[in-house]
């Protein structure tokens, strides 16, 4: 029993001490004082016989020697800062992991696009030109600078929608406006091909084409970047405005027949632009002509007269013989600007449900007016008293022989340019003589008021007379020199 009894001294302390302290209740002394069975002696109360302990703020127990004692608090608004504070970490270092992990991914995938798209190639063709002294100011563009560029491709940044994509107007950071075209499919099969494109097309410069900026081919289609033309195109001026006077229509015409000869001969290597129309012939602030939309241009070797290729363009300015043949040549180019001819003479769109079926086509329409000879019928009364007959039926002729059925019997861009040239020559040499002899018979008005006031001598009246029909002999000559 004793050795039971000493393996148990917690419990006969424990019965000691409570003896003890009834001794003590019983003798009225305080407990807390002599036996002071707390932790914290200070946390000890003796109240009418009954002993408790207390433990200090901030801890936990019972407060007894003998008991569970006193132990730290931990606060609950500590340990959910404490919890939270962890996990926020581990949520931050997982995010910072992900964006990481998803940063080089995106990373990749632009580099592999890139790749797959020919920027390597097309990067070596652009040192390759910079080390033999020619100049390319076309620059690879990031896709992020793009991105930033269109606010993300925003709705309120499209200038248009066509078949092959949509173009984007974008800011750079230099704050230069920029039109960017995103296509809607590419051809991998044709990525030399459109390096080669790419590179041809960077160093075009002539004040008619629109000019290309560079591109981007982090993307799954390669983005062009062109210079942005703010006043729209001509198929908005031509069929929506209505603003267009002769003499505007005629320099129009006259700039993008030059730009064409200019692709088809005198670029570097002969460029066929195959989609030529009236929405793809842009106009700037002075009215001024740009061709752009090269995305179904092709290059011509100078050993070559044609290129076959999968039939690409738009039903109503689209090369029939091109159509049947797949062979591409510069006369498709010169079949297409006839239609465009058609409408600026015409004012009417390549097809129309409007015209009878059998001239739906303006191509087909115009050919049988002016074999028929019933164009001056069908023209707008205020553009034939613009015009006059003459340059009417002039721009009509060249329009027909551009829409001739056979590309050998079309005439090449660099004659159509020419017959424009003459054109607009001889309507502003008509304009001058117009308003010479308005300026006549108003002074001449003046001159038979004056007369009714006081008579003037024949003689006098027949030299007023030589000199009206005199003046626009005299007048003629001096405005080639003014020009």
């Amino acid at each position: 029993w004793l050795q039971d009894r000493d393996r148990r001294p917690n419990h006969f302390s424990f019965g000691k001490h409570l003896l003890i302290a009834c001794n003590l209740l019983l003798l009225g002394l305080d407990v807390c004082r002599e036996l002071n069975p707390c932790t914290y002696s200070k946390s000890c109360k003796d109240e009418q016989g009954v002993t408790s302990c207390v433990c200090p703020k901030g801890m936990i127990g019972d407060g007894q020697k003998n008991g569970s004692g006193c132990k730290k608090q931990f606060p609950l608004y500590t340990a959910l800062g404490v919890a939270l504070a962890l996990t926020a970490t581990l949520a931050t270092v997982l995010l910072c992991y992900y964006l990481t992990m998803k940063k080089r991914k995106v990373e990749r995938n632009r580099a592999e696009l890139f790749r797959k798209n020919g920027g390597l190639l097309l990067q070596q063709r652009f040192s390759m030109m910079t080390s033999q002294g020619e100049d390319s100011s076309a620059k690879i563009f990031s896709a992020e600078e793009l991105k930033d560029a269109t606010d993300n491709y925003s709705e309120s940044r499209i200038l248009g929608r066509g078949g092959s994509g949509m173009v984007y107007k974008g800011i750079l950071p230099n704050n230069t406006t920029v039109a960017i075209k995103k296509s809607i499919l590419f051809d991998e099969s044709q990525v030399e091909q459109f390096a080669n494109e790419i590179t041809i097309l960077s160093q075009i410069d002539h004040p008619n084409v629109v000019k290309l900026l560079g591109c981007c081919l982090e993307t799954n289609v390669p983005l062009l970047v062109y210079e942005f033309i703010p006043n729209g195109t001509l198929f908005q001026h031509i069929h929506n405005r209505s603003s267009l006077r002769w003499e505007d229509c005629l320099r129009i015409a006259e700039e993008t027949a030059e730009a064409l000869d200019y692709l088809h001969s005198t670029s570097s290597t002969p460029i066929i632009h195959r989609d030529i129309k009236s929405s793809n012939i842009l106009l700037d602030e002075n009215l001024m002509a740009k061709i752009s939309d090269f995305g179904a241009s092709r290059s011509v070797p100078f050993d070559q007269t044609h290129v076959t290729t999968l039939i690409q363009g738009t039903i109503g300015y689209l090369d029939p013989e091109y159509f049947q043949s797949s062979k591409l040549t510069e006369k498709s180019d010169v079949y297409s600007f006839g239609v465009v001819l058609a409408e600026l003479l015409t004012r009417q769109k390549p097809i129309s449900a409007s015209r009878p079926e059998e001239s739906c086509n303006l191509a087909m329409y115009i050919v049988n007016l002016f074999n028929e000879r019933r164009l001056l019928q069908e023209i707008e009364p205020h553009i034939l008293a613009e015009a006059g007959e003459e340059q009417i039926h002039a721009v009509a002729q060249l329009s027909v022989r551009c829409l001739n059925l056979k590309g050998e019997e079309r005439p090449v861009m660099r004659e159509v340019a020419s017959v424009l040239h003459g054109l607009r020559e001889s309507f502003d040499e008509e304009q001058i003589i117009r308003r010479s002899n308005e300026s006549i018979q108003i002074t001449n008005g003046q001159d038979s008021v004056h007369s009714e006031a006081r008579p003037i001598p024949s003689l006098q009246s027949s030299g007023e007379i030589t000199t009206e029909y005199s003046l626009p002999a005299e007048i003629l000559p001096s405005s080639y020199l003014a020009r």
